[in-house]
């Protein structure tokens, strides 16, 4: 029999899908750096642009009015050209230069003409005033030309930009730190706001986690809130009617258990007087007498299993713990199989308070199941770990895929095809083997053996 499984791009889908808070956080997060960086982007364009136009309009005010004042002092016959230039420059990265009489002067901290881009040059000196931004030693500069015809003169003004550059360095770090602050705000606000919103699904995963594990009367409390109240009250009446369906259910399996048990008692006593006389009956009968007592066998002991189950499900199986060397507990188990049990511990460590019925039961179930399912049982061994006593079944089987090794102990399963000419049970076997070990605080999980085959592992508390 074959069993669907999952493809490898829906494992890796379901492996690196977010969780519903990741993506609520996320989100946030998102949201808030695209709304930052907007904002940071505005910011920062329109600051620029003021600031901008604030410097050109006050650079070209005042080179139209040291220019008024070039002109009116030019007219002097006596003027020192470079001192008065050296006058008109008061602040820093402030720099003025003149072209008279076919000569250039300029402040005696200004390197001269070289400063000026020619293009400027060239419109400014052909009778016409121009303004240009340019980078000069990798710093940015603004400079004015003023045409003065009055007295056949051109006037030049540049301003060193270097301080606005730093001023909107300064803020453009200051904008991507506040993006930066306002991202991780939202990824903070985020993740409190989803967790705060999703807190009442992690309480109902809680309680249907409870209920899964068999605790049916797990019930969510009653919330103030409108929308959660419903949740609640939806819920609850839902764990209700499972619970009383289980409990239904629960009491059919027993009851019918029960009413089997009184034809079971009476066909199995009048199949035993009908064996008496095997041996004077024809051929056909006597098979016929061996197939009626294979199958009253059969399904007297599905009744029983029954029974069992229909105890763990209404809560009414009792353990009675006794101290039992589990050595001799397992060989007795096996006895009739032939098999050898393995162990290397220590005498007083061989010594364990459990159920001696329940756990010989296990053992059976478990070597009837490699029998049937596994070619046999190969090696039975007993480990210490941890505190915890391990009785380990390896078989000569072809081993359990690893997606049925949880679904091997439900009720009623029976994925693995049987070998032919084995008599097959009805799927309860390992489900009570699985019930018995939990009674005693323990658990079964299923391995792979070196060399092939499954290795049905236990664990009992010591």
């Amino acid at each position: 029999m074959k069993f669907p499984s999952k493809t490898r791009n829906q494992r890796k889908d379901k492996k690196h899908s977010l969780g519903l808070r990741a993506r609520v956080t996320a989100t946030f997060g998102i949201g808030a750096l695209v709304l930052s960086t907007a904002l940071a982007g505005i910011t920062y364009t329109t600051a620029r642009h003021y600031l901008l136009k604030e410097w050109t309009s006050s650079g070209l005010t005042q080179a139209f009015d040291n220019a008024a004042l070039v002109r009116n002092a030019l007219r002097s016959t006596s003027l020192n050209i470079p001192q008065f230039l050296v006058s008109l420059d008061t602040s820093p990265g402030y720099r003025s230069l003149l072209y008279y009489n076919h000569n250039w002067f300029s402040t005696s901290l200004a390197p001269g003409r070289a400063i000026l881009p020619s293009a400027l040059q060239r419109l400014v000196l052909n009778g016409k005033a121009a303004t240009q931004n340019y980078s000069l030693n990798h710093t940015p500069q603004f400079a004015v030309g003023v045409p003065i015809p009055a007295v056949k003169a051109v006037y030049f003004e540049v301003f060193d930009m270097a301080e606005l550059a730093r001023t909107l360095q300064i803020l453009t770090y200051s904008l991507l730190a506040a993006a930066a602050i306002t991202t991780l705000a939202g990824i903070i606000v985020g993740r409190w706001a989803s967790g705060r919103a999703l807190r009442p699904l992690v309480g109902v995963s809680k309680a249907a986690a409870s209920i899964a594990s068999g605790n049916l009367s797990t019930r969510l409390s009653e919330s103030d809130e409108a929308e959660l109240s419903l949740l609640t009250k939806s819920f609850n009446q839902m764990a209700d009617h499972l619970q009383e369906r289980i409990e239904v259910q629960a009491r059919f399996s027993s009851d019918v258990s029960h009413e089997l048990r009184s034809p079971l008692t009476t066909l199995s006593t009048t199949l035993g007087v009908v064996e008496t006389h095997r041996d004077i009956m024809p051929e056909r009968s006597r098979q016929a007498l061996d197939m009626l007592s294979m199958e009253l066998r059969r399904f007297s002991k599905m009744v029983t299993d029954l029974l069992e189950i229909s105890r763990f499900d209404t809560g009414s199986a009792d353990v009675v713990l006794e101290e039992v060397r589990i050595d001799e507990l397992v060989k007795q188990a096996c006895a009739g199989n032939n098999l050898q049990v393995k162990t290397a511990l220590q005498n007083q460590d061989l010594w364990i308070k459990v159920d001696k019925r329940r756990m010989e039961r296990v053992i059976v179930n478990l070597v009837d199941n490699a029998n049937i399912y596994g070619k046999g049982v190969r090696d039975i061994t007993i480990e210490k770990t941890n505190n915890h006593i391990q009785i380990v079944v390896d078989d000569n089987g072809p081993g359990i895929p690893v997606e049925q090794r949880q679904r091997v102990f439900e009720r009623f399963y029976r994925g693995v095809a049987k070998p032919a000419g084995k008599s097959d049970g009805v799927g309860l076997g390992l489900a009570l083997v699985a019930e018995h070990i939990r009674l005693h605080n323990g658990q079964i999980y299923i391995k792979d053996v070196p060399g092939g085959g499954a290795r049905f592992v236990i664990e009992l508390p010591k």
